[in-house]
């Protein structure tokens, strides 16, 4: 059980700050009388606190109150110009980031969480003890932003009032994390007391890139200190260690959800979009996904598309399962985006009119960014993060496979500006999970229940990607949320059991799996690759909103239920053009038992070695298993869909 407030607060502790009279006569002697004016419409003394001790840890030679105003916007882009951490493209309001060689994902070995004695965290995390991180940050944050400006702005990650939105500080002295923050949230200065007042708690965040240089970043740390909800991240800059509103706020607010609102918050690792059904009709899907599995694919098909990556989601008083987007923008990685598969984004990401950062792609002569999967021919040299890159170096792509693009979502034609802003948040009625499986699973299945539903969460598998340093091979990635669950990892299985089986949540979704990556070679093909393409996105979802409501009929299996051939066939027609042979059908939705079976095992023998885990999950298992095992034993060890 997380305690709030409990141990040494490590920034007070370096700061010194203790009361609100000591912060006043430190913002009067480092303020100017502008920036002063502007810090007295924050009223909040914990808020205040927070920032005087930022000061006077870091001490920066001046101090920016990011307002959110046009002006402050214009001038944070003209000094990340001017200091070099970005620079102009051809296209009016594009702009390019290079971060160093080594600091191209997220450093999952130089992030930890600050933990009390005693405090468990989730055994796919690393943890250290306070004192020790409280020594490190003293020695290297210490004195930090001497020689520079420290950027301090006030955000909310969701819409201003919305019951799931927590406010947040972000403190830096990066232009390009400020330029990032002012792309992808919400700036609320002038609602911030009140937000504060509303919720009963913000995040703070800390960050300096320092010198920058390639020898310090073995030196560099991302804290996230979960009791008193600040982080601290310096020797960086890329977006994912440093940004932290995004990934380290959403384990803050994920803290938030599991120990002060249990069974009535979540908050997710996922996207948000909604579908158009008959009738005009709009079904708004919530999915998660690790990064590399199609997520934001999977965001961008919607026609009312809300967000692609986090979701703040609660039961409303009328039994609805509701979420807001805690973003306004999208931190995406653009390797494999183009034209055939992503036709919105490109429009912003190729043409005039979208204010876009890019991150470590390949700048060719022309100075026109390119990376990997873009759909044109590529060019014959260019510069990327690590320099000159030239079409004759084997084995090096022009761009990094993390590369990025950070925009507003509103600049994409198919994004729900008014839903997206509704405190409100929009009703969910299908919740998605994906991961990377070549050979196990079909497509799209349904669960029977949402015990079997939080079980699809629980189970997902994906190959390591290149969002995160020094990882490979496997991983079991349960909701694709599990490298920002801090608890351990049976509270909060726990969590969603009480979320999703909350008797006032009357209005339940449906609960979901989808697999894109099927190959030819694990299922009988005859070709080689992928079974599927990305358009075929369209399809599943597709089909899904219609079983939502009832439209379409499904085959019951032991895992859950499966669309039927005809109803494909004609959806594949209508939404894409394309032909579905009956033979392709059975190829995605064959049940290969003794792999279904072998995944079950090896989630049995994960999930048997997290203490207090629930029973319920190892019931859903035990019943899937008995009827798959029944199945083979009448039909065979690879049944197909028509047999059943």
């Amino acid at each position: 059980m997380l305690e709030f407030k409990q141990g040494v607060d490590i920034l007070s502790a370096i700061g010194g700050i203790t009361t609100i009279g000591e912060a006043q006569k430190l913002f009067k002697e480092q303020l100017n009388p502008e920036h002063l004016q502007r810090l007295a419409a924050i009223t909040n003394q914990e808020t205040l606190l927070k920032v005087a001790n930022a000061m006077a840890m870091c001490t920066p030679d001046q101090v920016y109150i990011h307002t959110g105003s046009a002006e402050d916007r214009e001038r944070v882009l003209r000094m990340s110009l001017e200091k070099g951490e970005e620079q102009p493209l051809p296209i009016p309001g594009h702009t390019i980031h290079f971060d160093l060689p080594e600091d191209q994902g997220r450093m999952v070995d130089q992030t930890f969480y600050i933990a009390n004695p005693d405090e468990k965290v989730s055994s796919l995390a690393k943890k250290e003890a306070r004192e020790v991180s409280h020594a490190y940050i003293k020695e290297h944050m210490r004195g930090i932003m001497r020689g520079k400006t420290m950027y301090v702005g006030f955000y909310s990650r969701g819409p201003v009032g919305a019951k799931a939105s927590i406010p947040a500080i972000e403190i830096s002295s990066s232009t390009y994390v400020m330029h990032s923050a002012e792309l992808l949230y919400r700036n609320c200065y002038a609602d911030f007391d009140a937000e504060v007042a509303r919720r009963g708690e913000f995040f703070t965040n800390i960050h300096s890139e320092g010198p920058n240089r390639s020898e310090d970043v073995p030196k560099a740390r991302i804290y996230m200190d979960r009791s008193w909800q600040t982080t601290f991240s310096f020797f960086c800059t890329y977006a994912g260690n440093t940004l932290l509103m995004k990934k380290g706020n959403h384990r803050f607010a994920t803290d938030s959800a599991m120990y002060r609102h249990n069974g009535q918050e979540l908050s997710e690792h996922m996207f948000i979009t909604g579908m158009t059904g008959p009738g005009g009709r709009i079904t708004y899907f919530a999915g998660a996904a690790p990064s590399g599995c199609g997520k934001t694919t999977t965001a961008m098909v919607g026609s009312n598309f809300v967000g692609d990556d986090l979701a703040q989601m609660w039961i409303e008083a009328d039994g609805s399962l509701r979420a807001v987007n805690p973003e306004i923008g999208i931190f995406g990685i653009i390797e494999d985006v183009n034209q055939e598969g992503d036709p919105y984004l490109m429009q912003c990401l190729r043409h005039p009119g979208t204010e876009v950062i890019f991150s470590n792609v390949l700048v060719d002569p022309q100075g026109k960014p390119r990376w990997t999967g873009d759909g044109e021919p590529p060019p014959e040299q260019g510069v990327n993060f690590q320099g000159t890159w030239t079409k004759n170096l084997t084995g090096v792509p022009m761009s990094h496979p993390n590369s990025r693009c950070t925009l507003m979502a509103e600049a994409v034609g198919n994004h729900n500006k008014k839903a997206n802003a509704d405190p409100s948040g929009v009703i969910i009625k299908v919740i998605t999970y994906s991961g990377r499986d070549s050979n196990t699973m079909p497509p799209i299945w349904v669960a029977k229940n949402t015990d079997a539903g939080v079980a699809i969460g629980a189970s997902i598998v994906s190959k390591a990607t290149a969002a995160e340093i020094g990882a490979s091979g496997v991983n079991r990635q349960p909701w694709a949320n599990s490298p920002f669950v801090a608890t351990p990892l049976a509270e909060y299985l726990e969590a969603q059991f009480n979320f999703y089986g909350n008797p006032k949540m009357t209005l339940k979704p449906i609960m979901t799996g989808l697999n894109y990556f099927l190959t030819h070679e694990e299922r009988g093909g005859g070709g080689k690759g992928l079974l599927g393409e990305k358009r075929d996105v369209h399809v599943w979802l597709g089909w899904l909103e219609l079983f939502t409501h009832g439209d379409v009929q499904a085959i019951e299996t032991p895992m859950g239920l499966i669309p039927k051939y005809e109803d494909l066939r004609q959806l594949f027609t209508s939404k894409i053009n394309k032909a579905y042979p009956e033979s392709l059908y059975t190829m995605q939705f064959s049940l290969y038992i003794d792999n279904i079976v072998a995944r079950i095992d090896l989630q049995e023998a994960a999930w048997g070695k997290e203490p207090g885990t629930s029973p319920r999950l190892f019931a859903v298992y035990k019943e899937q298993k008995a009827g798959l095992l029944a199945l083979k034993a009448a039909k065979g060890g690879i049944v197909a869909p028509q047999a059943l």
